[in-house]
């Protein structure tokens, strides 16, 4: 594997694991990258929510919100932040649960196959330059350290889960993500 990841865990990130991952089925090749968005509360940012909720210890009385994810057991595998900073709750060699109910090329259950990166944000606001910059070296590094996952198969929670998610949403810009893989900004 890479050299930049130990047993799955990407060197540059700061960890915070979460219990929520299982592992995946023998034999399975990851091959897959999705693209999330998410903030907690609503539409805010930097609050420490989303890592919370990732660990299970959201303080579900804090805003009316949480009470609706209250019983919600989830993780993607990685946050980057406003800041570009990146996190990482599960290691790649596990199945994070982030996708929820998925199809990718007529194979269900994505999870058992993907990784997930959610950028903190919204559909409709802009994400940072630091997001597009820390995005574009994270899903390199994880394109040499599992090249299955070709440019072809990086999608948006939204085309996995159509008419259940929208996210990373209209504000995502995807031909500045193909020209960060490239190793140059659009």
């Amino acid at each position: 594997m890479d050299g930049v990841f130990v047993e799955g865990w990407y060197r540059e990130a700061r960890l915070c694991p979460s219990p929520n991952h299982n592992e995946r089925p023998a034999g399975t090749e990851v091959s897959l990258l999705v693209i999330h968005n998410i903030s907690l509360p609503p539409g805010q940012f930097g609050t420490g929510c989303v890592q919370a909720f990732f660990q299970n210890c959201l303080d579900h009385s804090a805003h009316p919100f949480f009470a609706e994810i209250a019983e919600l057991k989830v993780a993607a595998h990685f946050l980057i932040e406003r800041d570009g900073v990146v996190t990482q709750f599960v290691s790649c060699e596990q199945r994070a649960w982030h996708a929820g109910v998925s199809s990718f090329e007529g194979r269900e259950n994505c999870n058992d196959f993907s990784l997930g990166i959610e950028l903190e944000g919204t559909d409709d606001l802009a994400y940072t330059d630091a997001q597009y910059r820390a995005l574009g070296r994270l899903t390199r590094a994880l394109q040499r350290a599992y090249p299955a996952i070709t440019a072809e198969r990086i999608q948006g929670h939204s085309e996995i889960a159509p008419g259940r998610k929208t996210d990373p949403g209209p504000a995502f810009d995807w031909p500045r993500l193909h020209a960060e893989l490239q190793g140059h900004e659009a």
